[in-house]
């Protein structure tokens, strides 16, 4: 089941619908920018968002999005509005209850974007969830266990919660673990993430990482029947640039888009990473 609506105002100033949806004995909290405008397109785009951080965390890029798109997010368990659970959960049970929410908000397919774990969670929907899925777009993100992993430095940092909670932390470590633009002006980061503000306890964070415990997509690339876009910068310590072309290999009817950036360029300068998204989703 679903709570009634409520409203607040959103990033690009329409309203968006808060929802507490109830699936699998959890409460997951679903945001919601409705689509505006004459020619509203008839498939919402379904955002899954990165480890530790809140669904505001994306708010750049679905200001950034036209708003003839209806755009949907929501908090996974323990992580910003939704309550923390009380045991872990697997990422193929978290996108059991994902193709159960859509199920609640009365949508029988979507365009699904996962960006870094969200990206993961996107193709494990786009998996087991195939007849859900129009088109993917995977941002940032890798095949799980068995793709080219990070350094042993920047792996040391990604165990941790700090960089969502210590903005003085995230300033010192956001160049050698974010890349790109950051690398000039790590100060950034900690904004883009929304470090210090309230993500929930910090075992909903850990939760997410055990999500992905042994969990890798490489051997099923091939289920993936979706067009899909993967997005990957050329300076991303978290995700080697090697991983957008293993996925492609596997993906069928997929491509690469590159850009210069590194891992946060998709929140710290939308608009371009919008319009790219926008021409996929409207071929």
């Amino acid at each position: 089941m679903a709570t009634p609506a409520s409203h607040v105002p959103g990033p690009d100033r329409a309203d968006v619908e808060v929802h507490d949806v109830f699936v699998g004995g959890r409460t997951l909290r679903v945001t919601r920018r409705p689509a505006s405008g004459p020619g509203a397109r008839r498939t919402p785009l379904l955002l899954c968002n990165g480890i530790g951080a809140a669904t505001d965390v994306l708010d750049p890029l679905v200001a950034a999005l036209p708003p003839d798109l209806d755009v949907i997010r929501f908090d996974p368990p323990g992580i910003g509005g939704s309550p923390l659970p009380r045991l872990p959960y697997h990422l193929s049970w978290l996108a059991h209850r994902i193709g159960q929410v859509l199920t609640r908000l009365d949508i029988r397919e979507a365009d699904v974007l996962g960006f870094s774990w969200g990206g993961m969670l996107a193709q494990q929907i786009a998996i087991s969830r195939r007849r859900r899925v129009r088109k993917l777009v995977l941002a940032a993100t890798g095949p799980g266990a068995l793709m080219i992993p990070a350094s042993p430095r920047v792996m040391a940092v990604l165990t941790s919660p700090k960089r969502h909670q210590d903005p003085g932390y995230v300033d010192s470590v956001a160049a050698r673990i974010y890349g790109g633009s950051l690398r000039d002006h790590p100060e950034r980061a900690a904004e883009a993430l929304g470090a210090g503000a309230a993500r929930g306890p910090m075992r909903g964070y850990y939760y997410q990482l055990l999500a992905l415990s042994g969990w890798t997509s490489l051997p099923l690339l091939p289920a993936i029947t979706a067009d899909t876009l993967i997005m990957a910068g050329d300076d991303d310590p978290i995700v080697p640039r090697g991983n957008a072309t293993m996925m492609q290999r596997g993906i069928q009817r997929s491509r690469v888009h590159r850009y210069p950036g590194g891992h946060l360029d998709l929140i710290l300068d939308p608009e371009p990473f919008a319009a790219e998204i926008d021409r996929f989703l409207a071929s």
